[in-house]
């Protein structure tokens, strides 16, 4: 195949950029054009945006031509970028991704860099007693929220738990390629008895499925289509099932000055809080940088 086969006007870079714009446009916003141009270049030749800009008149082999071609081809089917360059960027970690995971939001993020700020600057109680402080990740997917806490609570002794032995070895190996250790359990949250019996945590946090089913057609292709509804998707008769695990869990393995802090469904972010208040749990709700309610926090009432 050669580059008339594809429509794609020569190997030179500032050609290649215009070829994604071009035969992506209309599928997508166009500031998430650039972005994706960026991160395959990234991706497929490892320049980064200043470099990319330096080179444009700079040509490319056929191997490598032919891996921009089927990017654009799989953006087209609305295949996320993410699984085709196989990882995202999370709280400065490089977190694989593949259909057998969530892909981390910018949402989570903000929730686990806001969590990591405060335990630093210890304005949380639960740090002063506990030594390291333990933690654990419920429903942890890719690993992204444990690892990125590994990371920069270097001190933390870091547990994380899943139902899919997929996601867990997924999770497994991106905690092995950030450098940091997590003890990663098999465990359905649900059913199971928790592995670790008894054991007291000084953070309990988790990203559970919350949205209703009700709600499948306002997501996007490249969610329905791509991503695990496992991770997803509760009933909407129950839509809280995940929180009442989680809470049932904290009411016996939060520690005295711990701290619990879950996502949450916008809509469902007031029920969430009540149903934690009724495990004896003191809440509070937390907005996201969209102004939605996207978190909630609670801690052991006194």
């Amino acid at each position: 195949m050669n580059t008339r086969d594809f429509h794609i006007p020569s190997n030179r870079v500032r050609d290649i950029e215009r070829y994604i714009l071009n035969e992506l446009c209309g599928h997508y916003p166009e500031g998430e054009l650039h972005v994706f141009s960026d991160m395959l270049f990234e991706a497929f030749l490892g320049w980064d945006k200043a470099r990319l800009l330096l080179n444009r008149d700079q040509t490319i082999n056929q191997s490598d031509l032919l891996r921009f071609h089927w990017a654009v081809e799989d953006l087209k089917k609305h295949r996320p970028i993410q699984h085709i360059i196989g990882y995202t960027d999370f709280c400065g970690c490089r977190i694989a991704v593949s259909p057998d995971v969530l892909i981390p939001r910018p949402e989570t993020e903000e929730i686990v860099n806001d969590l990591v700020a405060t335990i630093q600057k210890k304005e949380h109680v639960a740090t002063r007693y506990a030594h390291p402080p333990s933690i654990i990740d419920l429903c942890t997917g890719s690993g992204c929220i444990a690892i990125a806490l590994a990371k920069y609570l270097p001190e933390a002794d870091v547990e994380a738990a899943d139902v899919s032995d997929k996601a867990l070895s997924i999770a497994q190996r991106n905690a092995e390629d950030n450098g940091v250790n997590v003890v990663f359990h098999r465990c359905d949250l649900l059913t199971d008895e928790f592995p670790t019996a008894n054991k007291q945590y000084g953070l309990i946090i988790s990203n559970p499925p919350y949205v209703m089913e009700k709600e499948r057609g306002y997501m996007q292709p490249n969610v329905l289509d791509y991503e695990p509804s496992l991770a997803l998707f509760v009933p909407d008769d129950d839509p809280l099932l995940f929180y009442r695990a989680i809470a049932a869990f904290a009411e016996s393995r939060l520690s005295t000055d711990g701290l619990l802090a879950v996502e949450v469904n916008e809509s469902l972010a007031t029920e969430t809080s009540l149903l934690l208040q009724a495990h004896h749990l003191t809440t509070e709700i937390h907005s996201d940088f969209r102004g939605k309610a996207r978190s909630v926090t609670a801690t052991r009432r006194h």
